[in-house]
């Protein structure tokens, strides 16, 4: 059957599905038709009772563990693949690029001078580009499996960064060279 069948089907039966509960006595009553006799059937009062009461307690328990199902399964993120996860040595390489920025990042804190402090900020959005880069790179190799353009280019987003930061100990050493000659000449005047 197709789809628009089935709608129609339900459509055309709309209101006359049977969604009432059967009177509390049902199953006296079957149990005395089936029986076929005129003597009372007697039914353990005691267990309907507990059946009373538990009813609703049961759904509401089965609700709390449906929505705590689906909390922890909302929770779980898929595993986000990047360098280290391809192989060993790429890893390595992850760890060289990941140690070398942060030798970089290190040695401009220590050069920093408040005229380069412009020059720092420039350096550090360029990074955060490229960082937001690398984290689009990473999905695309979840959804590629392991492609070695992807690789590529995740390695040149790290060689890119590295690039941003030495270039930017570079300038930050001119300016100072230019701070103090500049103080030299006036200090010889």
């Amino acid at each position: 059957m197709k789809k628009d069948d089935i709608d129609q089907l339900f459509d055309r039966l709309k209101g006359d599905f049977d969604i009432e509960e059967p009177n509390a006595d049902h199953r006296l009553r079957f149990l005395y038709k089936l029986d076929g006799q005129n003597k009372t059937i007697t039914v353990d009062k005691n267990t309907n009772k507990w059946r009373s009461l538990f009813k609703p307690l049961i759904g509401v328990a089965a609700s709390i563990i449906l929505i705590v199902a689906l909390f922890i399964g909302f929770q779980t993120k898929p595993i986000d693949k990047d360098l280290a996860s391809v192989s060993p040595k790429m890893a390595e390489t992850q760890n060289f690029f990941t140690n070398s920025i942060n030798e970089e990042l290190n040695k401009i804190k220590r050069e920093s001078s408040p005229e380069a402090q412009k020059l720092i900020q420039d350096a550090l959005n360029q990074i955060k580009i490229l960082e937001k880069d690398y984290e689009s790179l990473k999905i695309d190799l979840n959804e590629s499996g392991d492609d070695h353009r992807v690789i590529y280019a995740m390695i040149s987003n790290f060689q890119n960064r590295i690039n941003i930061l030495q270039n930017t100990i570079n300038q930050i050493k001119i300016i100072k060279q230019l701070k103090n000659q500049s103080n030299e000449t006036i200090s010889t005047i």
